[in-house]
């Protein structure tokens, strides 16, 4: 077994963990800034450490940056967009239900690579692929839809399922920019990426922002201290997602990403102070279930 064949776990754990806490910041900063601008803060304040990333690997390395093609160009773009739209879906799922919760929908992910496989590349789906995400969308069900409490449960649960689809997309289309540069060096090529994709954010959300809403850019930058530790966070979040992209495929990455899943129940207990209910419980249970029978059944 060669070293990148099992890295990709250390570095999908470790991404998993660093994500687990940028999220728990950006929650507590949606209340000041909103949902654009505490999802902006992940991309603003994580680039310069990004950049810094960037720099290390050049210097310790003694490699230059890659030189991509055109090609590199749609996959990075199809990566910076829609996780622009996952965190604000994310962020606004959050705000709606509880942490751990949120995440739980968020993380039916793995099951949406599967979705457009099977929609847009025509990949096989076996009958015990298909029993997976029956399974993990039972579990999903089980959470939403409470006695008495319907009308709640609908607008999360369609928020979370739409930000688990945009971080599939998000995914492939960051793994297919790593894939295009051909770089021996994937941890150069990883890194590039990353410093590049929060580049294009930054640069389109602070374009935005200035047009539209320049209120928000002040707050952000009043809010400068929990912002620059959300940022960091968000970076190393990334570093290491890209790091296992580039060593493993982007379902493997994201189902062991599971294990976020009790770094968030963690998280709600402990600091939130949210209870998670049996029912809630069991609808985790069975999304982990679903999605791990997906993996099995790749």
């Amino acid at each position: 077994m060669t070293s990148a064949s099992w890295l990709w776990i250390v570095f999908t754990l470790i991404a998993a963990a660093a994500q687990t806490v940028r999220n728990a910041t950006q929650r507590e900063l949606t209340t000041k800034l909103g949902t654009v601008g505490a999802t902006h803060v992940r991309f603003l304040f994580g680039l310069p450490f990004a950049l810094l990333f960037l720099a290390g690997v050049t210097i310790v390395s003694g490699a230059s940056p890659p030189h991509p093609g055109l090609v590199f160009v749609p996959w990075v773009l199809v990566g910076a967009l829609t996780q622009i739209a996952a965190t604000a879906l994310m962020l606004a799922a959050m705000g709606a239900r509880s942490f751990v919760v949120a995440i739980a929908y968020i993380k039916t992910e793995p099951i949406h690579v599967a979705l457009f496989g099977l929609v847009f590349l025509r990949d096989h789906v076996t009958p015990a692929m298909a029993a997976a995400i029956l399974i993990a969308t039972a579990g999903v069900v089980v959470m939403s839809f409470k006695p008495g409490a319907m009308a709640g449960g609908i607008r999360p649960t369609v928020i979370g399922l739409a930000a688990g689809g945009c971080f599939a997309l998000s995914a492939i289309g960051y793994r297919g920019a790593i894939l295009s540069l051909h770089d021996p060096n994937y941890v150069m090529a990883a890194t590039f990426t990353v410093a590049i994709g929060l580049a294009v954010q930054t640069v389109l959300l602070t374009t935005y922002l200035f047009a539209r809403d320049r209120a928000v850019l002040h707050a952000i930058a009043k809010a400068w201290r929990p912002s620059l530790f959300a940022g960091f966070m968000g970076a190393l979040a990334s570093q290491f997602w890209f790091l296992g992209f580039a060593t493993a495929t982007a379902a493997s990455v994201r189902t062991l990403a599971l294990v976020e899943v009790l770094f968030a129940q963690g998280i709600s207990r402990f600091v939130f102070k949210q209870a998670t209910t049996a029912r809630e419980g069991l609808g985790i249970v069975l999304i982990v279930a679903g999605v791990a029978l997906l993996v099995w059944a790749y």
